[in-house]
């Protein structure tokens, strides 16, 4: 992992009923503590956060490793969805990779083997893969 310094921002107004707001270089979000424990729920709650991250490093890894294959991709989406358990946090990423109507079948194939190889490569999920998040990806290629 390459050395890289992150300044990220908090401010928060009126207790555990209010909210805040996060600001980094390029992010700025309303914060707040779920209204399933007390908070106002007006705004992200710090598991939203935390998978908006990794959903985030999912997308750029797998544009990166698309790319890198030179496959004709003419649109990208990703939805990531979180299972949060007492004893089990799971992360499933699916996202849907539309490759040019002209694709061949070598290069659909190698756009799926891509959804996985990002998954392997997202740092942030292999950060959290530490502290025992399971992480799964279900791919979807097409072409249009």
């Amino acid at each position: 992992m390459a050395n890289m310094k992150v300044n990220v921002n908090a401010v928060w107004n009126d207790g555990v009923k209010g909210n805040g707001t996060l600001n980094a270089n390029f992010l700025e979000t309303k914060i707040a503590i779920p209204t399933s424990i007390g908070g106002s729920g007006d705004g992200a709650n710090p598991k939203e956060v935390l998978v908006s991250s990794v959903t985030t490093c999912y997308t750029a890894t797998l544009v990166f490793v698309l790319e890198s294959r030179k496959l004709p991709v003419v649109e990208l989406t990703v939805g990531s969805e979180a299972n949060i358990a007492d004893n089990e946090f799971k992360i499933t990423h699916y996202p849907h990779i539309v490759l040019s109507s002209d694709a061949t079948q070598e290069q659909i194939e190698s756009a799926q083997r891509a959804a996985e190889a990002a998954e392997k490569g997202c740092e942030v999920g292999n950060l959290l893969k530490k502290a025992d998040v399971k992480i799964k990806v279900q791919a979807k290629v097409s072409a249009k």
